[in-house]
């Protein structure tokens, strides 16, 4: 699997909530509880300001996704960022390449801090996260109730540019 990256479009909606479903349906990883149908990622992506990128060799392997922090304009150089891989992807550097990718993307748009939402315990996303830069800022206790438990959120921040008196607004993907 050598996994070629490409930013995603809307006709990847379907492909992509294939690799997403498992994850609302079957973990607390996803705070989602029912797993979106294809048009609705296809609406997610198509918002053309925060990238989503697959990685792919022969069928969809998995993807990134990005999403405003907040709705309020003051947070608008700050992302939060998702990663999701099949199963066989798994454990093969797939996902460091490909969250690699993204956070260069993201770098390049503009964006001044990426976070990263990890529901507990999750030692491999926390492990690939920390190898990639990104930071522990928080934990919350119980914020979320899934498959009949509570579970933690831990944040991870990474930041991509340094902070300016006057920041250049994002600029949409390349």
């Amino acid at each position: 699997m050598s996994g070629r990256i490409r930013l995603a479009t809307e006709a990847d909606g379907a492909s992509i909530a294939a690799v997403y479903r498992p994850y609302v349906e079957d973990s607390c990883i996803s705070f989602e509880e029912a797993a979106p149908s294809g048009d609705e990622i296809a609406r997610r992506i198509g918002n053309g300001h925060y990238p989503w990128l697959v990685i792919e060799d022969e069928g969809l392997l998995g993807f990134a996704s990005t999403s405003a922090m907040r709705p309020r304009p003051a947070y608008r150089w700050s992302v939060e960022s998702g990663i999701y891989l099949v199963p066989e992807a798994q454990g093969r550097g797939l996902g460091r390449k490909l969250l690699a990718a993204h956070l260069d993307m993201l770098e390049r748009q503009g964006f001044v801090t990426v976070l990263a939402n990890i529901a507990l315990p999750n030692d491999a996303s926390v492990a690939l996260h920390e190898k990639l830069g990104f930071t522990l800022s928080g934990v919350e206790r119980g914020v979320g109730f899934k498959l009949g438990r509570w579970v933690d959120v831990g944040r991870w921040q990474r930041d991509l540019a340094p902070r300016s008196a006057a920041p250049a607004e994002p600029r949409p993907p390349a």
